[in-house]
């Protein structure tokens, strides 16, 4: 990892394992919630019980902030992890009704908690496109 990665890499991957860490015992109606606002955006979601959502996102989210933390982890492989992470956020913004003005990107009021997500998108692709063109034994 390069010195000038290691604060977007420390405070994300910190903040997404806390985030998974905080899943790891979500059942019932909050399993529920969450799954149906993913089926809504991303359909084949469907495929997996409430539950088991919850238990896969809870460990999504603490490898990916793991695999953020851990230095040895290249920037490119961590920063495409991000990327992703972060465009199915964003899909759940865009495809969630309510979270955005009528006919506009812009994010209501309830919308801001998930259209910041976007900085999750932009962070991976930064790690990724800094990766990409500075290659060098050291990353």
């Amino acid at each position: 990892m390069k010195l000038t990665h290691a604060p977007l890499r420390i405070v994300i991957g910190a903040f997404i394992l806390n985030s998974g860490l905080s899943k790891r015992s979500l059942e019932g109606e909050a399993a529920a919630g969450m799954h149906g606002m993913a089926v809504g955006a991303i359909p084949q979601l469907q495929q997996f019980e409430p539950d088991r959502f919850a238990k896969l996102l809870s460990r999504g989210e603490i490898a990916l902030g793991a695999a953020l933390l851990i230095p040895f982890v290249p920037s490119l492989l961590a920063g495409a992890a991000l990327t992703a992470f972060g465009a199915g956020l964003v899909q759940l913004y865009l495809k969630t009704p309510g979270m955005r003005e009528a006919n506009s990107l812009k994010p209501s009021q309830a919308g801001t908690v998930l259209a910041k997500d976007s900085w999750l998108v932009a962070a991976g692709l930064t790690l990724v496109l800094d990766s990409v063109t500075h290659r060098s034994r050291f990353h």
